[in-house]
């Protein structure tokens, strides 16, 4: 009878450690916090399609130029299957906001003299990241 409160017990305590290494697990994950101060959105599209492939389309003034930063903060941003997530980051030399539309290449090319990296997900979920140094 004694045994067996003690391995009920035991069993208990065994549970309560591993909800709460799950909850703690969960709540200590970085958030988009973890970039503020190195990036501005410069323009953002999403086409109206919701039963099809969606596609998004991210413009990013780069505030730092580390390519680490960049690869992750466009590995955090949504995608849905089938569909293609892009994003690109600019040098802080373009000061305006971009209209952006869903099909190459994506914005007017006389802004592609400040891009300094590009993201795209594709279909799939594989992901091409390409920095390139100015």
């Amino acid at each position: 009878m004694k045994r067996d409160k003690v391995i009920l017990y035991a069993l208990g305590l065994l549970v309560g450690i591993v909800i709460y290494q799950i909850i703690n697990a969960s709540l200590s994950q970085p958030g988009l916090e973890q970039w503020e101060g190195k990036y501005e959105e410069i323009g953002f599209y999403r086409n109206e399609n919701n039963t099809g492939p969606v596609v998004r389309v991210f413009a990013i003034r780069a505030l730092d130029e580390n390519p680490g930063w960049m690869k992750g903060f466009a590995d955090a941003q949504p995608h849905s299957k089938y569909g293609k997530t892009h994003v690109f980051f600019f040098s802080q030399g373009l000061k305006e906001k971009l209209t952006l539309n869903p099909k190459e290449p994506f914005f007017d090319p006389k802004y592609r003299e400040f891009l300094l990296a590009e993201y795209e997900k594709t279909p799939m979920g594989e992901s091409r990241f390409t920095f390139s140094n100015p």
